[in-house]
């Protein structure tokens, strides 16, 4: 279990406060001038930002308890039974809730049986998983009057209040700022290119007319080795007509054929020599390869010329009823799935190119950015001279298309050189950018955030380099930063759901 207390109190008549019991000689009144306590934790699964009075023995207390699964959108937990035990040197008392009162919040309450420093635990089962979260030394007072005199009192601060209520009706996100390898960037711009042998040219086999196939025939279609595609017809042509051809080449592998069978008999008689006989044979195969060749395919449509691979249509080179000749090329059929990144780089990062090993980019139609390590991507090559023509020096790799990517599109790329250690970095989609100037919101605790301008170095496309501004350790909004701005700017803040 990981464990992350930010304890948070708060004079504020907004918060929860204890019920009266009656029945205690220590009664504590409406007014009761108790600070509340607020806490959040988080573990690898859940985020539990809980509120809830000074405790004080006899005193029924509410706890306002909100949780958060940890995934992708921070979402709030919809089903589930929390149990919260508070446990004063072996003395226990526990309470169960067993759903929701509304998505994300649980009402519990607890009357504390002994002084001195508690620890409070929550139990949780959901349907996907279970969790325990601890506070540890919470104290517990004989009266309300010495919880009033232990109380700390904190100065006013400027935070952004954002509710629970609103992060949880919204993409929103956070995370820990952590210290990891970085490298050093060197931006630049490139290419989706085919990769050799992705590839294949569908050519004409015979002289004639072109007749396509049917809707395989069309550019991004896909099609599996043996589609049909095209078929060549002779036509009305008068010469280099393949119709004529191929019944020439069938009269002239029946002639011989026969030839070649009257031979065999007559060569066992000795009627004719070897050296004759050898010569019909040689007659006859040459007439059989030739006709082998026109009958494969042949129809009485012509000769068909089907997909040699599987693929999709990249490109068509002829039109309907045009001429051709044996070897033209007619369509390319590209299997899209291993692929090319050319990035062209400035003369002035020659001598970094040796130590560049991996790299990030993005289309230029598109915000994701994607890892060359992701897609199984290694460098091929990168260049050792600049031509006249172009300042820019290559280096390309090799990725496997596991993202819709197509040959030909623009590219943005982050190579990655020298590595940076320690270096502090976030997400860039943390990042809020003002006039030039960025900053980060930064999660003080569960419903509080300070907006804190920072000091940016280079980005790979998904993480930058910080160098001032935060530290390690603090949670920054990773995601819906934006809509904190514009809830902090509106100056509005929903009606609450928390027992105050």
């Amino acid at each position: 279990m990981i464990k992350i207390i930010v304890p948070f109190t708060m004079l504020s008549t907004m918060l929860i406060a204890c019920n009266n019991n009656h029945d205690h000689e220590h009664h504590i009144a409406e007014n009761s001038q108790l600070e509340p306590q607020v806490f959040t934790i988080y573990t690898d699964k859940t985020e539990l930002f809980v509120e809830f009075n000074q405790l004080v023995v006899g005193a029924e207390c509410k706890f306002a308890a909100h949780f958060t699964e940890l995934g992708i959108n921070f979402l709030p937990f919809t089903e589930g039974n929390i149990t919260l035990t508070i446990n004063v040197d072996g003395n226990q008392v526990s309470t169960t809730a067993t759903a929701p009162q509304i998505p994300g919040i649980f009402r519990l309450r607890l009357m504390p049986v002994k002084t001195g420093l508690a620890t409070l635990t929550f139990d949780i089962k959901t349907k996907h998983f279970t969790d325990q979260i601890i506070i540890d030394s919470i104290s517990i007072f004989a009266t309300e009057v010495n919880a009033i005199a232990a109380q700390v009192q904190h100065a006013e601060d400027n935070d952004i209040v954002y509710l629970k209520e609103q992060a949880w009706k919204v993409a929103f996100a956070n995370a820990p700022v952590k210290r990891q390898t970085f490298y050093e960037i060197i931006k630049s711009s490139g290419q989706i290119l085919a990769a050799p042998g992705d590839e294949t040219i569908v050519t004409a086999t015979a002289d004639g007319l072109i007749l396509f196939s049917g809707n395989k025939t069309i550019i991004g279609s896909a099609v599996t080795a043996g589609t049909p595609l095209f078929s060549i017809s002779g036509g009305q042509l008068a010469s280099d007509n393949i119709d004529a051809n191929f019944s020439s080449a069938k009269t002239n592998y029946e002639n011989a054929k026969v030839n070649f069978n009257r031979a065999s008999e007559l060569v066992k008689d000795k009627i004719i020599s070897e050296k004759e006989y050898q010569q019909i044979k040689l007659d006859f195969d040459n007439a059989k390869i030739m006709f082998d060749a026109l009958a494969k395919n042949y129809s009485a449509n012509g000769q068909a010329v089907n997909a040699s691979t599987g693929g999709f249509i990249k490109n068509i080179y002829v039109a309907e009823g045009q001429f051709v000749t044996a070897g033209t090329p007619l369509a390319t059929i590209a299997k899209n799935k291993n692929l090319i990144l050319q990035a062209n780089v400035s003369q002035k990062y020659f001598s970094k190119l040796s130590s560049i090993t991996t790299a990030n980019f993005k289309t230029l139609e598109s915000d994701e950015v994607m890892s060359i390590t992701d897609l199984n991507g290694k460098i091929i090559s990168y260049g050792k001279t600049a031509s006249a023509s172009s300042p820019f020096i290559p280096i390309t790799f090799q990725i496997i298309n596991a993202s819709n990517l197509i040959p030909g599109a623009a590219v943005e790329v982050y190579l990655q050189s020298g590595a940076i250690e320690n270096a502090l970095v976030i997400p860039v989609t943390a990042l809020i950018e003002e006039q030039g100037n960025f900053f980060v919101y930064v999660q003080t605790s569960g419903e509080r955030f300070q907006k804190r301008e920072i000091k940016t170095g280079p980005s790979d496309g998904i993480n930058m380099l910080i160098y001032s501004g935060i530290v390690e350790g603090e949670r920054i909004v990773t995601k819906g930063a934006y809509q904190i701005k514009l809830s902090s700017a509106a100056g509005t803040i929903p009606a609450h759901g928390h027992e105050h």
